[in-house]
């Protein structure tokens, strides 16, 4: 038979658990909520923010850039002129690489006076009744010397080369002692060394940090000739 006040008593304590059941739902929920509320908070700050955005460098190795080749001198004077006597000259005594390594690796750069190959032909030494090439007499340190005396250790340009008359002489590559004296007169620029006057008569090349003059005689410090050579 079926017995309403039974229905009327259980029914008080099957609302009593829904209730427990939901309040246990919301504080689950609030719960949640706090959490994901802390975990923005900590994730927006200044530091964990800089890590993201700069995650560590790695630690293999950054490749350096290979050096600067601003201009090949050999090629430069095969091309640019009667400049061979020279250019043979520089590439036997290696000079061409110490010209070369200057103008690729300082920043000071590097001047050149180049002879033009008349100028060599004309340039003799007397012995006994006849004369005979003054380059050919000399050792190789002799004409190692030489050629490092027709360069300047710095980049100048054909305006500066002026003005150091100024400040005359000028060491060369050669060594303190091997030094030149440059003159201008209404814009004509001449390198004197002991026994030879040179005129610069055009510029082979003029983009710092190279610097190449053709000049009309070759450069004859004291230190290698002793006396005057012939020139024919």
């Amino acid at each position: 038979m079926f017995n309403i006040t039974s229905l009327f008593l259980h029914q008080p304590m099957k609302y009593t658990w829904d209730r427990t059941t939901s309040e246990d739902s919301k504080m689950v929920f609030k719960k949640f909520i706090f959490a994901t509320a802390v975990l923005a908070v900590a994730l927006s700050s200044p530091a964990v923010a800089h890590e993201t955005k700069n995650p560590a460098a790695p630690s293999s190795p950054i490749d350096l850039p290979p050096p600067v080749h601003h201009v090949d001198l050999a090629d430069l004077l095969d091309v640019a002129g009667p400049f061979q006597t020279f250019l043979n000259y520089l590439q036997k005594t290696s000079v061409i690489e110490t010209f070369q390594s200057q103008a690729d690796h300082t920043k000071a750069g590097i001047t050149i006076f180049v002879p033009r190959d008349s100028a060599f032909a004309a340039l003799k030494k007397k012995k006994k009744k006849k004369t005979t090439p003054a380059i050919a007499s000399l050792t190789k340190a002799q004409l190692k010397s030489l050629l490092l005396y027709h360069a300047l250790p710095r980049f100048y340009s054909l305006a500066e080369v002026g003005s150091l008359r100024w400040r005359s002489p000028a060491a060369t590559f050669a060594g303190s002692q091997y030094t030149l004296n440059l003159t201008e007169d209404i814009g004509t620029i001449r390198v004197r060394s002991a026994w030879s006057i040179a005129k610069i008569g055009s510029t082979v090349y003029g983009t710092a940090p190279v610097a190449v003059y053709e000049v009309d005689k070759v450069l004859l410090p004291s230190q290698i000739f002793k006396s005057e050579p012939v020139l024919v």
